[in-house]
């Protein structure tokens, strides 16, 4: 899978809510209830990560969780960053 250019990037970030790109990756950081439902949401993303085979960085900060996405095995952001962030806005956001 081949790294995206800049121009692409950017184009793919205006797709999605909340996204930026911050150095080599895209992050999007989300806002829950309270630390229960940031671990909850965590987890639902730990199981969209694992069946797409593409993990997030993850920090959690009481009601607040930030994902950082890039590919590492090709050095840069891909398709498949921007496919992991549109499948978690869908499904763990929710």
């Amino acid at each position: 899978m081949a790294v995206l250019s800049q121009e692409r990037i950017r184009s793919e970030l205006e797709k999605l809510d909340g996204w930026r790109l911050d150095g080599g990756e895209i992050t999007k950081t989300y806002v829950t209830k309270d630390f229960v439902d940031s671990i909850a949401f965590t987890l639902r993303v730990a199981f969209i990560a694992e069946r797409l085979n593409h993990h997030p960085d993850i920090v959690i900060r009481w009601n607040k969780v930030t994902l950082s996405v890039s590919t590492h095995s090709e050095g840069g952001i891909t398709e498949k960053d921007f496919e992991l962030a549109r499948v978690v806005d869908e499904g763990a956001a929710a």
